[in-house]
């Protein structure tokens, strides 16, 4: 009889513990849930409360050296195009595969500023407009110029080393067709303008780092990679490389550039705007990929205590959002293992 009442007393700890077990997983299952909806809800917070008027000076003296260091790199950049680039040896027999017609642009020099940098801008300050975040205004304007000048002066300055005619570089240093070549090397002697003659060494590399800022930016706030299989969010965020690629193709369609020129300053201003963007923001697939580093850096900062100065913000402008706050506790009278509940706070939000 003991040994029996033993087996069944042994059996019932056996199955207490499954079911102990079976309770602590669901009850873990239950908090990454509720973890993984209060990361989602999490940039609701103070959203409004922050804008160019209230803190605009405050975030951009934060960052005074890196609008510093921007400002350095359009000196560069200057300097760069003004200095004359390497002039490469062409002998006769190259020119046959620089002939290509010397023709304009299909899209035209003042596009492309427009296209690259004032298009990203534009969809950047509506966002602005519609979250009123201006850590992330001014983020997203910070890493979209360090894409486009960090670009700019490592392809000028690859230009400049590498000198490689473009495919039209005959007409540019021929214009009236008829050849004029050194006796002794064979190399050109060009009879064109200086600044078109200029140009023709200028074709290695060309590239459009902007857009690529641009599909970082949309992937991140409109959580394209949230695993829920939605591939319009892609086919958006692959719009600007589209338009990158297509401008590329322009310009090796109007002979101004090889397709290898494209293509390494493509991979150049995709590289270069990753490292900008990831710098200022999380990656998308992130669940705070939607905002700044900076932002949840104020976040924690308010829940430590740590307050920015008092600015007159409209009230109507915060908006109240509630924030769950997880909490897991054992239940009395348990081994401190079983299922664990949770308690939701509302929170009102805004920062003073």
């Amino acid at each position: 009889m003991g040994k029996i009442f033993k087996k069944k007393h042994q059996k019932k700890r056996k199955k207490k513990k499954r079911m102990t077990l079976v309770g602590t997983v669901g009850a873990l299952e239950q908090y990454s849930s509720v973890r993984n909806r209060l990361l989602v809800r999490m940039p609701e917070i103070q959203l409004g409360a922050h804008t160019l008027r209230s803190h605009g000076v405050q975030v951009a003296k934060i960052h005074m050296h890196d609008w510093l260091i921007l400002f350095l790199l359009v000196v560069i950049d200057i300097v760069l195009n003004v200095i004359e680039p390497f002039h490469r040896f062409v002998g006769k027999g190259m020119l046959e595969d620089l002939r290509y017609p010397l023709k304009g642009n299909t899209v035209p020099f003042w596009a492309v500023p427009m296209i690259a940098i004032l298009l990203p801008f534009c969809v950047i300050l509506m966002y602005y407009f519609i979250r009123k975040d201006v850590y992330d205004f001014h983020q997203a304007t910070l890493g979209l110029l360090f894409s486009v000048l960090i670009t700019s002066v490592i392809t000028d300055a690859i230009k400049d080393g590498v000198g490689r005619p473009r495919p039209d570089f005959f007409w540019r240093c021929f214009p009236d067709g008829k050849g004029v070549y050194n006796n002794v090397t064979g190399d050109v002697i060009c009879t064109g303008f200086k600044n078109v003659i200029k140009e023709g060494h200028k074709s290695f590399p060309r590239s459009f780092a902007g857009l690529g800022f641009l599909a970082w930016y949309l992937s991140g706030k409109i959580r394209c990679f949230d695993r829920r299989g939605h591939v319009a969010k892609l086919c958006l965020v692959f719009t600007p490389i589209l338009l990158a690629a297509m401008v590329g193709v322009s310009r090796v369609d109007d002979y101004w550039h090889h397709w290898q020129d494209v293509f390494a300053g493509g991979l150049i201003g995709l590289v270069i705007s990753s490292f900008c963007y990831l710098q200022f923001f999380p990656p998308p697939y992130d669940p705070d990929g939607w905002g700044p580093h900076s932002y949840f850096h104020m976040l924690e900062e308010s829940r430590n205590g740590v307050h920015l100065p008092r600015t007159n913000v409209d009230s109507h402008s915060v908006r109240t959002t509630e924030m769950e706050g997880i909490q897991i506790e054992p239940n009395h009278g348990s081994d401190g293992s079983e299922v664990q509940h949770y308690r939701r706070n509302d929170r009102e939000s805004g920062m003073s």
